[in-house]
């Protein structure tokens, strides 16, 4: 009998504060926490002990915001945040992003092979195809087009699986009494060129125990999805609602099957994020206050436009005035809007409409553990997604307080496991080992 799937879930760390821009300024964080890394080794210790099955960082090569008043959104440097992590942690596994737009295959397969096999097989790498201007000015003059850049992204990540398997999986001998450390006849050159990529390798890294890092991917789009389906084991997502996430979900596993591969190896990971406290109203309190910490007049502005009518940030503690609401409609653009203009006729005021968390870009659940599970419970249940990518809105205490409220109520209904399946990435995510792949370029 095949064994019922239990959700996977990644923690998502960001620069150590949390995902709202105000988190910084909560009670009891700590502002300099970007700069200490102790604290973000705190944190992936409590994801581990709530059997989180891998550690998410996004990043961007660039500054992408202006932080005169809230603090970058991504860690200094992922490399080197997951290098100390891989020390300072014991199962969980270890994810960053990478661009293949702006780096070089060969740099990236070493580094990400190195850290995997000092963290006994427990890294994963997220490839986007990078366009941020910012990012752009930093490597070169221009951004390239979107079909160049996928492109690129088939290349680079074929070269970088060619890489990491340069090094057969038998090549390491270490007979120290006869000096025989490494078959060289196993450890060859890839000598590989595209349009855009080249690279001749080999890398002089043996295999992890989990063969090579488990690549994820984020991209939407038709070209998006071949990469999904072609290359990836998991698929970061951001639909609003069960069915457009169910649809998405069931395209990843077309273009999975369509390459060749088992859809069941490629899942399906959308945000979401919770605001956890013991009611409802309380939940919402803490959603003012980060509010409070930061400007809203910009998204007061864009809470208009959803809903079809000029909003006043004047006018935030109100509800949206009757002469106004009956012009109001959901901008059908956004798929946001349909809840924000909910909220709006319910007679809620501005900013607690805005406080539901109606414009970020993932499902905010503002409530109980229970509340945030049930919500989970019904998009895993329905086939919308094979487990959540959490965002606390606060690092601080929203991630001890999803491991030690909601992960129980999971456990509890059979929704995600009691403990890891094994000593890798591989193993967490009940995927296959895989090593290196043959040249397709």
């Amino acid at each position: 009998m095949k064994k019922r799937p239990k959700m996977q879930l990644v923690m998502q760390m960001g620069s150590g504060y949390g995902l709202d821009q105000g988190a910084w300024r909560m009670p009891n964080a700590d502002p300099a926490a970007y700069m200490n890394i102790d604290v973000l080794v705190e944190l992936a210790k409590i994801a581990e002990r709530g059997k989180i099955q891998m550690i998410f960082f996004a990043d961007t090569p660039a500054l992408t915001a202006d932080i005169s008043n809230q603090p970058p959104i991504t860690p200094m440097d992922p490399i080197i945040l997951l290098t100390a992590l891989a020390r300072e942690t014991k199962q969980i596994g270890l994810i960053t992003t990478l661009s293949t737009t702006f780096n070089y295959p060969y740099n990236v397969a070493r580094q990400l092979k190195a850290l995997d096999v000092i963290s006994n097989g427990r890294i994963g790498v997220n490839f986007v195809t990078t366009s941020h201007p910012g990012a752009a000015v930093n490597f070169r003059d221009r951004i390239p087009g979107r079909q160049e850049r996928y492109h690129q992204a088939h290349e680079f990540i074929q070269i970088v699986q060619a890489l990491w398997g340069s090094w057969e999986e038998d090549a390491l001998i270490l007979d120290v009494k006869n000096g025989k450390f490494a078959d060289m006849d196993k450890i060859r050159p890839i000598n590989m060129t595209g349009d855009y990529l080249t690279s001749k390798g080999p890398l002089p890294i043996p295999p992890s125990e989990q063969g090579q890092p488990v690549i994820f991917t984020a991209g939407g789009g038709d070209e998006g999805l071949k990469i999904a389906g072609r290359y990836a084991s998991g698929v970061y997502a951001n639909p609003y609602d069960i069915e457009s996430s169910r649809i998405y979900r069931e395209m990843v596993r077309s273009s999975a099957k369509h390459f060749g591969r088992d859809p069941d190896e490629v899942k399906v990971i959308p945000g979401i994020i919770p605001s956890i406290a013991s009611n409802k109203e309380e939940a919402l309190e803490r959603r003012r206050q980060l509010d409070r910490n930061i400007d809203l007049r910009g998204r007061v502005q864009y809470l208009g436009t959803m809903i079809g009518i000029p909003l006043s940030f004047e006018q935030i503690d109100l509800p949206v005035q009757e002469e106004l609401l009956k012009y109001a409609y959901a901008n059908p653009q956004d798929p946001r809007s349909s809840r924000a203009l909910e909220l709006v006729k319910e007679g809620m005021t501005i900013r607690d409409v805005l406080a539901h968390g109606v414009i970020n870009y993932h499902p905010v659940i503002v409530g109980t553990a229970e509340e945030v599970a049930d919500f989970m419970e019904e998009w895993f249940v329905k086939g919308a997604c094979d487990g959540f990518a959490i965002q606390p809105d606060v690092s601080f205490d929203g991630i001890r307080d999803f491991v030690d409220q909601v992960v129980p109520i999971l456990q509890e209904r059979g929704l995600f496991h009691d403990d890891y399946e094994g000593t890798t990435l591989r193993d967490h995510m009940e995927i296959s080992y895989q090593y290196g792949l043959s040249k397709e370029i």
